[in-house]
């Protein structure tokens, strides 16, 4: 079984040295599943429509984890244009090899702006994954969760440009998309 990762910077693992995708490499292989990730730093969405053809559908994933959103929203790309992209994305991968689909959000961050910039595109995700019976993974809800539990703030899981999270923070989401993983897929709990 192969799980393909398709996003920007934080699904590349900009800025650490140890990624969401490594951890999930390590931790699920043991489940028979390949972790793929094909994710660049800066790619937006238009970057994931533009070389679908290379980074996806050579592949044909089982499981398919597409996570664009804070490049996009710091890259000035229309709500619009990137809730469309995820939605061709989506149906082209559909039609070719139909995968089982999770959209991630990121997380939350501190600056009050920053953090209305990327909010409409996780809410776009939402949306998206709801009218195309994707499986949400909310990890910018699962992270609040996660600084509330252990008494933290934002600022202990990022690096110091906060829309990238540090080590730890990719650790918080590695966890989050493995109990998304095991939810939808059982058998390999």
């Amino acid at each position: 079984m192969k799980l393909l990762i398709r996003g920007g910077s934080i699904a590349a693992g900009y800025g650490v040295t140890k990624g969401y995708a490594d951890i999930l490499k390590e931790t699920i292989s043991a489940n028979g599943i390949e972790v793929i990730n094909r994710s660049r730093h800066r790619d937006t969405s238009f970057e994931g429509i533009g070389t679908f053809n290379e980074d996806i559908a050579p592949f044909a994933p089982d499981i398919l984890l597409l996570h664009f959103g804070v490049d996009d929203a710091f890259d000035y790309v229309y709500r619009s244009e990137f809730q469309e992209n995820i939605v061709q994305m989506i149906r082209r991968a559909r039609a070719l090899f139909n995968p089982l689909i999770f959209l991630a959000t990121a997380h939350i961050l501190d600056n009050p702006h920053d953090m209305a910039a990327v909010e409409i595109f996780y809410r776009s995700l939402r949306i998206v994954a709801v009218d195309l019976n994707c499986t949400s993974i909310s990890l910018d809800r699962y992270w609040a969760g996660y600084l509330a539990k252990n008494c933290l703030t934002s600022d202990d899981l990022v690096l110091s440009d906060s829309r990238y999270p540090n080590e730890k923070g990719h650790e918080v989401f590695a966890q989050a998309i493995i109990k998304s993983l095991y939810r939808a897929l059982p058998a390999l709990a």
